[in-house]
């Protein structure tokens, strides 16, 4: 399923904490940093990973929310 970031995104800085659309909020579990700006990029979530258009491999993540 195909989800979207609410508002900019400007990457993976090793902590980041992003809120979808839907209203869930996730917290980035791995280290991985990879700049890239964009505003409401699709997101693909598999498992515990997340692969945000546009970024060069999916990141381990937790849902918070």
């Amino acid at each position: 399923m195909t989800h979207y970031i609410d508002g900019s995104w400007s990457g993976w800085d090793g902590s980041t904490l992003l809120r979808l659309t839907d209203g869930s909020v996730w917290e980035q579990a791995e280290y991985h940093y990879e700049y890239h700006y964009a505003y409401r990029p699709s997101v693909v979530i598999t498992g515990d990973k997340m692969l945000v258009q546009g970024m060069r491999r999916a990141v381990r993540v937790r849902r918070l929310r």
